[in-house]
């Protein structure tokens, strides 16, 4: 009778084992609302709803795990070939049901705010991804490592990252600061709030966002505004490779103090709006510019 016991008790022990092991199998990350995402294993078909979360999933080592993305993920040049599934702002449900994913990664302030419920509906996983700080970047890979089971090469990855930003600030840290407008486009005139990376990309470089104070994140301004803020320097992105034609215009108020100083630069918008390891350049770039600024204003009589 005792061995009964004792071997019930094992048995009993056993099972409560293997509940814990289970338990602890599971893959659980808190995404940047505050939500719980759980797997019960690493994710192996994932969609991508941005270009900057297939660019960090190719990072974090699960570039083979996306099995859909959105339009202009580009970068590693084999994500051109991974089925396309609409636009960030405009996607099919239905080609991504037909896809079976078992993660979907949703930009926050991109995508709309409906989609996680939709995608809920599909009853797939859903992380949402919200980089607002230089950090996040190294947050984010971290993050797509553990869903998809790939941390032995997303880790160092975020790591090696970490580490150059932190050179990178300290480098600067001790910078004069210099008023900047940040400009995304010329028609509507359009800049970014001190809500969006790029904020922290200006402070980082001895910057002040000159629009920092904004209420939208990315906000629609006036030329009138632009001329009461009289930033030092002005910095366009557009959307091709090279310098915008449109930031020369800028050359028509000589009396912003950004054309009188000829601070008019250019930072390719891959390298800086995307929020990706690849943002360190363009924090490298956007950091000289800015010191050539310095330079210039105090040569001038």
């Amino acid at each position: 009778m005792l061995a009964v016991r004792r071997g019930g008790r094992q048995a009993v022990f056993f099972a409560l084992w293997c509940l814990g092991a289970a338990a602890a199998a599971d893959i659980r990350v808190e995404d940047y609302q505050g939500r719980s995402v759980s797997l019960q294993a690493a994710a192996s078909r994932i969609v991508a709803l941005a270009p900057h979360i297939v660019e960090n999933l190719y990072s974090a080592g699960a570039g083979e795990q996306i099995v859909g993305a959105a339009q202009y993920s580009n970068y590693p040049p084999p994500a051109r070939h991974i089925p396309r599934v609409g636009s960030y702002t405009a996607f099919s449900m239905e080609t991504i049901a037909a896809l079976a994913p078992d993660l979907v990664i949703v930009w926050g302030s991109g995508n709309g705010a409906g989609v996680v419920q939709q995608l809920g509906q599909l009853g797939v996983a859903v992380y949402i991804d919200e980089p607002r700080k230089l950090s996040d970047v190294a947050r984010s890979i971290r993050d797509f490592g553990q869903l998809a089971g790939t941390a032995a090469v997303s880790e160092p990855q975020a790591a090696a990252y970490l580490q150059q930003l932190a050179a990178l600030r300290k480098q600067f840290s001790t910078a004069t600061p210099v008023s900047v407008l940040y400009q995304v486009w010329h028609e509507p005139l359009q800049t970014l709030s001190g809500e969006h990376l790029i904020s922290d990309v200006i402070r980082l470089c001895g910057g002040t966002n000159a629009y920092a104070d904004a209420v939208s994140l990315a906000p629609k301004i006036s030329l009138e505004s632009v001329f009461q803020r009289d930033p030092q320097v002005i910095i366009a992105s557009g959307m091709a490779a090279g310098r915008p034609p449109w930031l020369d215009n800028w050359r028509r108020w000589p009396q912003l103090q950004a054309v009188r100083y000829d601070n008019l630069y250019f930072v390719p918008a891959d390298i800086i709006q995307r929020h990706t390891l690849r943002i360190l350049s363009g924090v490298t770039m956007l950091c000289e510019h800015l010191q050539r600024s310095r330079l210039k204003t105090r040569a001038q009589p």
